[in-house]
């Protein structure tokens, strides 16, 4: 069973279409408040489930994002929600193609932000495999000295420093085990390039300005591949645009929603 963070859900139950958020990796649900804030104050129904192991959502021993999209499937149903735009950074784009593979007639729209389709090359499946035991050594600030520094555009640390904190602090939150049971699925997710091309929904592709994790030309490689695609690349953000350029993020995600609620 998982946890999630919402706003008017209530209405949901009522309702044939709502957003869904999934979060980066190794934060939490927690990551979207604004979003959740923002979007509520408009009516609009948002699900930010936690991922296994997060803020009191079940654990669950080697999970893989299938596990997940079935999770995830299950929670919309117990909320009345027909359908979904999926909106999914990082991590979240991962488990967000894989929704739509599991689930395409529940989504209605997928936001694919500061994401990459591809899954792992052996090198970097070599890399999360050393990060794994580095954090097993040494615990979960382990893994915030190591994500942390590629989190943020340079501008970040030091404008808004009480973010990179507070982003500190969410990791910290997190156990040895359960940040290594999601890096263990992020290894050994499905490879979504395939599929780019059959994606019929309506798309938005966000990405930060300096992402050095999912840089502009990976996303621009998403782009190209889904047809009718909008590619948005946000200035002054990193890999958390989200947090980094909030407002503008948001503006941008409820501009996609209301051109496609004007359309259905």
């Amino acid at each position: 069973m998982l946890t999630w963070r919402s706003a008017n859900t209530a209405e949901g139950s009522r309702s044939r279409h709502a957003l869904l958020l999934l979060h980066a990796f190794p934060l939490s649900a927690a990551m979207w408040q604004p979003q959740i804030d923002a979007l509520g104050e408009t009516g609009f129904t948002v699900v930010a489930p936690n991922a296994y192991g997060i803020e009191g959502s079940e654990e669950k021993e080697g999970w893989n994002f299938t596990d997940y999209a079935h999770e995830l499937a299950a929670l919309l149903d117990s909320l009345g929600i027909e359908r979904v735009t999926v909106a999914g950074l990082s991590m979240g784009g991962y488990q967000a193609f894989e929704f739509y593979r599991l689930y395409p007639d529940k989504i209605t729209s997928l936001v694919l932000c500061d994401t990459k389709a591809e899954n792992d090359a052996p090198e970097a499946r070599a890399g999360r495999e050393e990060f794994i035991r580095a954090v097993e050594q040494k615990g979960a600030h382990e893994a915030a000295e190591r994500m942390i520094p590629n989190f943020f555009s340079p501008s970040t640390y030091t404008a808004k420093p009480q973010l990179v904190i507070d982003t500190r602090t969410m990791i910290e939150k997190q156990s040895v085990p359960v940040i290594n049971a999601a890096m263990r699925a992020i290894m050994t997710r499905n490879d979504a390039t395939p599929m780019l091309a059959a994606i019929r929904c309506p798309v938005l592709v966000v990405v930060g300005a300096d992402d050095r994790v999912t840089p502009k030309a990976t996303a621009a490689a998403i782009h190209d591949r889904i047809t009718g695609s909008r590619l948005l690349v946000l200035p002054d953000a990193g890999h958390l645009s989200n947090l980094e350029q909030p407002e503008e993020f948001t503006h941008a995600l409820l501009e996609h929603i209301e051109n496609l609620m004007a359309s259905l």
